[in-house]
C-alpha cells in the first residue's frame, strides 16, 4: 500500500550538522582530486607542471617579460618562478635572453616548441574555473567566496602567498 502523503527526499546532503560536515569535507576532496588528475595529464601528455604551463600561457598572451612580470602573472613569488624556468628552458621551451645594455636584465621568451605547446595545451584548471564562474549570479559569487574565505581563516591560510 502506498502512501499518498509521503514527504519526498530532498536531493543533496541532510540538513544534519555532521551530513553537512561530510559533505563539505567531500567536495574539497573532490577539488583537490580533479587538481590532481589535471595535473596528471599534463604531466602525461605534454611533460609540464600546471605551474610550467601557466608560465608558457603568460608568455604566449604577454610576449617576452621579465620573471619578476612572469611571477606576477602566474601568482607565484619570483623564487618559484625562477626554478619553473630553469626546467622550461631544460626542456626547449624558454630561452632566456638579456635584451638591454644592463645584463642583469633577463626577459624570458618562448621558443617556437614553446609557442606550439602553448597554443595547443589544454586551458589551465583555473580558466575552467573562472569560466564556469562565469555563469554564477553575483550572490551566488559571493557566497562561494566568503565560504572559501572561512575556510582558508580555519586553516591560517589566508595570508598566506599562492604557490
Amino acid at each position: 500500500m502506498s502512501e499518498s502523503h509521503a514527504v519526498p527526499k530532498k536531493s543533496g546532503p541532510s540538513q544534519d550538522p555532521a551530513a553537512l560536515t561530510r559533505d563539505v569535507i567531500y567536495q574539497i576532496r573532490r577539488l583537490i582530486q580533479a587538481s590532481s588528475l589535471y595535473t596528471k595529464e599534463l604531466n602525461k601528455q605534454y611533460q609540464v607542471s600546471a605551474p610550467q604551463l601557466n608560465c608558457l600561457l603568460a608568455l604566449y598572451e604577454n610576449g617576452p617579460l621579465p620573471p619578476s612580470q612572469i611571477a606576477k602573472q602566474i601568482l607565484v613569488k619570483s623564487s618559484t618562478v625562477t626554478g619553473i624556468i630553469d626546467r622550461l628552458e631544460q626542456k626547449g621551451l624558454v630561452e632566456r635572453k638579456r635584451s638591454s645594455p644592463d645584463r642583469r636584465v633577463i626577459i624570458i621568451e618562448l621558443t617556437e616548441a614553446g609557442r606550439t605547446l602553448a597554443k595547443d595545451a589544454p586551458p589551465p584548471i583555473q580558466q575552467k574555473i573562472m569560466d564556469g564562474l562565469k555563469n554564477l549570479s553575483n550572490d551566488e559569487l559571493r557566497n562561494i567566496s566568503a565560504s572559501l574565505n572561512v575556510l582558508t581563516r580555519m586553516l591560517d591560510v589566508h595570508e598566506l602567498d599562492v604557490e
